[in-house]
Formats: structure tokens, C-alpha cells, sequence
């Protein structure tokens, strides 16, 4: 199961109370006080983890608590503090204020820490409070609260380049011939309804390859699978435009591009400069017979474009080391 989306509470533990106690061994006349210090508070620790992937911890979990701190007790003993809650999110997690969805931290690395909530500090002891005129004080503190937080949490895949197309463009026929990705693929639209990772090799070379479940006019207004999976495409270095150039296609080559652009860019303007290839797939249906109108208008309108444009057969396994090269030369130059 598959979530990049959630709302939690996290609660930071409450830190201990202070004691209230006095010495009364049998040869110590004055005793005087010696109550401890409660214990802190276990904190809310988040850690990206390259081994996590998803969300779905935090999809039936309304909150998560740290451990309180232990109260002080006599002989000046410390309480024992509350164990902090070290939670893993995957690399790509945005944490957001709820509802304000202000940003907060972004694990755009594995390994990254943030604490989050910070537990409560431990109340004092009396024996804090002894002075020259107060010899016996019977005063303590009470431990902090810890502090409570609501966030969302929102996963953007970490990828070096994705695949953006229509639904049925090939997306993930090609994801699963470039790499050992096995993703669900049938001939009707949105078989992908989560977004795919796969590992592309290339002689000693790798890099990661994002497959986008198929975004559809209205996308950014949340139509189709819309604004749910837009947001991974900002985490990618190059996007491959990937469109059906068959005959069978009824949809114009030039205006499945030109809509695929719209839907990025009212999304997020910025997603237009980031480097991109246009890929024609479905090219071995391409013979002169049949026409290659469609396949020419939009390599020319790539070349005004100033965009590179390449046509393959992601089903025959057609020109894909010549894409490989491609992304691997991209690759290199970032």
C-alpha cells in the first residue's frame, strides 16, 4: 500500500515531577532535604530512511506519544528520563503546520534529523530550594508538558528523472524494460495508481527512474489522479515527456504535449525550466503507408522548441539504450 499523505499529532513526553524528601538516616541529627529532579521528557525525533518508502505507518495513526519522564525521588535521585520517539520517514518527506501547511522541514536527503516536539523539562527537587533561611523547604516542581504538534506529512518521490504522459502512453511498459521495476500494466487508462521507482543501469552507472501515474487535462485542479501525484514531479531533475506517436493515437502528438506543459506549469511555473526529453513512443507503428504526420509536426515543434526529441518502442525494446544514453548524459552533467 502505497500513501505519500498524512495528518498526525505527535506529543513530546511530559517531564517528571521534582521530589519532596528529607534525610533520616539514624546517626545524621539534621537530615536536611534531598529530593531529586524529575526526568525529561522523551522527545519526537523524525529520521529519513532510505528503507522506508511510503507513508502507510501513519495512515490509521491519529498520534504518537514519547515516554514521560520518571518524578525524582529521595537521596537526590534524577528521575529517569522518557525515551524519545525516533520516527522514520522516507527521503523526500515534506513536514507541514496543520492547516496552515506552512513548511517545516524538508528530507530532501537519507539520514536527515529533525526534532520536532521537544519533551518537557523535569521539575526541581527541593533540595534545589534549600538556602541559609530556608533549611528545610518542602517546595518541588512540577514537570513540564511536553510540546504537541500537528503536521501533514507529504512524500515526494526522490527521483532523477520521471515519466509524464497521458494514461496508456507507455509509461510503465518502458519503466519495466529500462529497469527491474515490475509495475501493473493493461490497456486501459490509469492501471498505475501509485508512482513507480526503478533502477536504471548503464555500464557501471545508476540512477532512478519515476513512473508518474498518467495526468489528464485538469490535473492541477485535482481531475484524475491530478494533484496527488503532480507533487512527485518537483522532486525530479529531467522529465521524460512521454507521448504516443501511433496512427491509432486520435489525440494530436503536438497537443498531448502542449497539455502535458499547461498542467505542469499551472501547478508550478518552475516545472517548465527544469531539462526535459521528448520521447515519441509507439514508433514501430510508424511506416509511410500509415503516415508519420503526427511523429514530424512534433519533432519540428520540439526543434522550435528547443527541446530533444527522440522516438522508441518501449514494447519491441526498440532504441532504449540510445534513451539510457541520454539520461545518462544528463546524468553526468548535473
Amino acid at each position: 500500500m502505497f500513501v505519500d499523505r498524512a495528518i498526525i499529532t505527535f506529543h513530546a513526553g511530559n517531564g517528571g515531577n521534582g521530589c519532596v524528601s528529607f534525610r533520616r538516616e539514624k546517626y545524621v541529627p539534621r537530615g536536611g532535604p534531598d529530593g531529586g529532579d524529575g526526568g525529561r521528557g522523551g522527545s519526537i525525533v523524525l529520521v529519513s530512511d532510505p528503507e522506508v518508502r511510503s507513508l502507510v505507518d501513519f495512515a490509521r495513526r491519529h498520534s504518537i506519544r514519547a515516554g514521560n519522564g520518571a518524578p525524582g525521588s529521595g537521596s537526590r535521585r534524577t528521575g529517569r528520563s522518557g525515551a524519545d520517539e525516533r520516527i522514520a520517514v522516507p527521503p523526500g518527506t515534506v513536514v507541514k503546520t496543520h492547516p496552515e501547511e506552512r513548511l517545516i522541514v524538508d528530507f530532501s536527503a537519507p539520514g536527515m534529523e529533525f526534532e520536532l516536539a521537544r519533551g518537557g523539562r523535569g521539575g526541581r527537587g527541593n533540595y534545589r530550594f534549600k538556602s541559609s533561611v530556608n533549611q528545610a523547604p518542602r517546595r518541588a516542581d512540577k514537570g513540564m508538558p511536553g510540546e504537541s504538534v500537528t503536521v501533514v506529512l507529504e512524500l515526494k518521490l526522490i527521483a532523477f528523472a520521471g515519466l509524464v504522459g497521458l494514461p496508456n502512453a507507455g509509461k510503465s511498459t518502458l519503466i519495466s524494460r529500462i529497469s527491474s521495476a515490475r509495475p501493473r500494466i493493461a490497456d486501459y487508462p490509469f492501471t498505475t495508481l501509485t508512482p513507480n521507482l526503478g533502477v536504471v543501469y548503464h555500464g557501471y552507472d545508476s540512477l532512478v527512474v519515476a513512473d508518474i501515474p498518467g495526468i489528464i487535462s485538469g490535473a492541477h485542479r485535482g481531475e484524475g489522479m491530478g494533484l496527488s501525484f503532480l507533487r512527485h514531479i518537483e522532486r525530479n531533475r529531467v522529465l521524460l515527456y512521454l507521448i504516443d506517436v501511433s496512427p491509432s493515437n486520435m489525440v494530436e502528438p503536438v497537443e498531448t504535449l502542449r497539455m502535458l506543459q499547461g498542467e505542469l506549469e499551472a501547478h508550478d511555473p518552475r516545472l517548465l525550466k527544469k531539462r526535459a526529453i521528448v520521447v515519441g513512443n509507439k514508433a514501430d507503428l510508424l511506416e509511410p503507408q500509415t503516415g508519420r504526420a503526427g511523429a514530424d509536426h512534433l519533432r519540428d515543434y520540439c526543434e522550435r522548441q528547443g527541446l530533444p526529441y527522440m522516438e522508441i518502442s518501449a514494447l519491441r525494446e526498440w532504441n532504449l539504450e540510445e534513451l539510457k544514453a541520454r539520461l545518462f548524459a544528463l546524468y553526468h552533467e548535473s
